[in-house]
């Protein structure tokens, strides 16, 4: 959207500059209806010119969006040539009744005088602006060089009205300049390359409209005669407008003459040309289904190497898209920053959602866009497809001012497509290898984790315990276990370990081990938990760490210490109450100086008959639906407080039963451990 606005406001830009030129003309000649001196004629002919150049240059880019379709940019000539023509061939009977049934005042004559001259404005920009992009139209070579020229003399001409006004008798430059415009008209009128890529019926009705448009522009030539009022209008207005209406028609004329005989001698190989189209096109849709190279890499410089070939471009570069990021694969005659740069500006806007080829041009973007595209006058980016998705994007570009037209399009979208299959192929293969090797470690993960859990939970007469553990499709790196303590308490541990595979598994499988070592020397949970996080110091590198809860509780009188390092909150539901035990405390292996005993605090509750403590891994809380919304701790809470009187494997199964309702259209990245204790001791 923000390149569609930049190309927007780029052309409202250059309607205001057309639009405020006309108005100072206006103006200038509604004060100054006469120009008699040299001064005024001279500055009436530059706002003039002002206002064609102006105007010009804002339909030169509307127009190129169009030139794919040139039969209706010449039917729209055709339509103004029309018009120019009804006004010249009726002005003399409806100005001499205008000027016989109204005295005249040098207002209204003005103003008569400026409508004729905005219309006959708006004509020949619009006409020279249609016959540019012909011009330039299918040209696979940069011929600028001689349409310029012709400009260049066609403005000569156009000022050179002015040295009548110092000597009557300077009329040889005006002359000269007239006859070599002429010149040059006729030799641009040959650049009709174009014609030979219309299909049959195109060129047949090119045929019937180039014969009728030559012999409108021949007639408006003719009837715009010395005794003929818009002559004297425009004349008398500007003598650089009525010499540029003369050559403007003349070329019509000429232009329109040689498309007739083109066409007609392109007439009897149309149907040849159009069989080869066909063919040429059945045959890039079968080359799509080809592949012979699986290495991606190489796959991918082959790509941009005969992209800039096919499109007899200068460059060319391969993005994919990995991990909703893209990434640039190969580059062709352009430097990779530059690449990068040019890819990340033109996909954050609206062309990384369109399916088809688009083109940005220079003229056409802001100066941003301007700078990163360095030399480049026009940039093709075409989709990368398959199975109806966009898996990247193939780009090329040139340096010269002939754009992508239909059929550069095609090629490109064709040899896109194909290249599109050939890369998901080597993508699928490279991916085959790397899953069967991600499965195996998996499976060593997955036996880890299930021989590390106990296989049946301790009973006591005095608490309930509950544990369920529902693994992710990855193995994550959660755990909990019981141990039997003196003096009649039990211990528990619920630890979540940091990152997914089987490094999180051998790291679990090492909290495990020294737990069991741990809680029969240490009683007191802070100082285990201290000392677990010196242990691991040796274990664990720096993108790891460990969220743990261990607890005991006193199974005779229902005192329960616990320590939190980094876990989520306790949930301690009483007399119909939740709360949220929280102490304080970092994860195991985040800092192994004194600030982590510093931090962690140990917390002691009294349970009270029926009392229930959940201790659960982040997998709950954390687990989310399709709109991407957390399941959270409220529910949770009310799931157990609505339940709070069932037993404790009815509670995990309605949390599960609810858990599974709400995150059915997501899938489970993260192990779902909870522990549930409800202390049954009567007071």
């Amino acid at each position: 959207m923000e390149l569609n606005s930049t190309i927007q406001i780029t052309r409202a830009r250059r309607l205001e500059n057309s639009i405020l030129a006309l108005i100072v003309l206006f103006l200038f000649n509604i004060i100054f209806p006469d120009h008699d001196t040299f001064i005024l004629s001279f500055m009436n002919e530059i706002l003039l010119f002002l206002s064609i150049l102006f105007a010009y240059y804002y339909m030169h880019p509307f127009l190129s969006t169009k030139s794919d379709s040139p039969l209706s940019m010449i039917l729209n000539s055709g339509i103004l040539g029309a018009l120019i023509f009804f006004i010249i061939a009726v002005s003399d009977s409806i100005f001499g009744e205008v000027n016989s049934s109204t005295e005249s005042s040098n207002l209204f004559n003005s103003l008569i005088t400026l409508l004729v001259v905005f219309v006959f404005v708006a004509t020949l920009v619009y006409v020279i602006s249609v016959f540019r992009e012909l011009f330039f139209l299918r040209q696979k070579k940069n011929p600028s060089t001689y349409f310029n020229t012709m400009l260049i003399f066609i403005s000569l001409t156009f000022f050179s009205n002015l040295l009548l006004k110092i000597d009557a008798n300077y009329d040889y430059p005006r002359d000269a300049f007239f006859v070599v415009s002429i010149i040059l008209i006729c030799f641009n009128s040959i650049r009709v390359a174009w014609i030979a890529f219309l299909i049959k019926r195109q060129k047949v009705y090119l045929l019937l409209i180039s014969v009728i448009l030559s012999i409108l522009f021949g007639f408006n030539v003719g009837l715009y005669g010395e005794t003929n009022i818009i002559h004297q209008i425009i004349l008398s207005f500007s003598p650089g407008l009525d010499v540029l209406f003369k050559l403007i028609m003349i070329y019509g004329t000429i232009y329109f003459a040689v498309v007739f005989f083109t066409t007609l001698f392109h007439l009897p190989t149309a149907e040849a040309f159009d069989r080869k189209a066909e063919e040429v096109t059945s045959l890039m849709d079968i080359t799509k289904l080809i592949t012979q190279v699986f290495d991606f890499k190489e796959l991918a410089d082959s790509i941009t190497s005969i992209t800039t070939k096919v499109c007899n471009s200068n460059s060319a570069w391969l993005v994919t898209l990995k991990e909703n990021q893209y990434e640039l694969n190969s580059v062709n005659n352009i430097g990779y920053v530059a690449a990068e740069k040019l890819s990340k500006i033109i996909l954050s806007n609206e062309y990384r959602e369109n399916e088809k080829v688009q083109t940005i041009y220079y003229d056409s973007v802001s100066l941003v866009i301007k700078k990163e595209m360095n030399n480049f006058r026009s940039v093709a980016i075409a989709p990368l497809k398959v199975h109806g998705l966009i898996n990247g994007y193939l780009f090329t570009a040139r340096q010269h001012d002939i754009y992508f037209d239909e059929d550069d399009k095609k090629s490109l979208q064709a040899f896109a497509d194909y290249a599109a299959v050939a890369l998901e192929n080597a993508k699928l293969i490279a991916e085959s290898i790397e899953k069967e090797r991600l499965e195996k470690e998996l499976d060593v993960a997955r036996d880890i984790q299930r021989k590390i859990l106990p296989s049946k939970l301790p009973e006591f007469d005095t608490i309930q315990i509950s544990a369920l553990f529902v693994p992710a499709f990855e193995v994550g790196g959660d755990y909990y276990d019981f141990f039997r303590l003196e003096n009649n308490k039990l211990g528990f541990v619920v630890a979540d370990v940091s990152g997914k595979g089987i490094s999180a598994s051998f790291i679990m499988a090492e909290v495990k081990g020294i737990f069991e070592s741990l809680s029969r020397i240490i009683i007191n949970p802070r100082d285990l938990l201290i000392k677990v996080n010196d242990i691991l110091k040796e274990s664990l590198d720096k993108k790891s760490f460990v969220t743990i809860v261990y607890g005991v509780i006193d199974c005779s009188n229902g005192y329960f210490n616990f320590a939190r390092a980094g876990h989520t909150p306790l949930l301690h539901v009483s007399k119909g109450n939740v709360s949220r035990l929280q102490p304080s405390g970092i994860g195991v292996g985040l800092d192994y100086s004194q600030g982590f005993a510093n931090t962690l605090k140990e917390m002691q509750i009294e349970l009270k008959n029926n009392d229930i403590i959940a201790i659960y891994s982040d997998g709950i809380p954390e687990a989310k639906n399709s709109s991407d919304e957390d399941f959270g701790y409220d529910r949770f809470e009310k799931i157990i407080l609505k339940n709070g009187e069932e037993s404790l494997n009815h509670i995990s199964n309605e949390l599960m039963k609810e858990l599974s309702l709400f995150s059915k259209d997501h899938s489970q990245h993260d192990d779902i451990t909870l522990v549930l204790l409800k202390w049954n001791k009567n007071n």
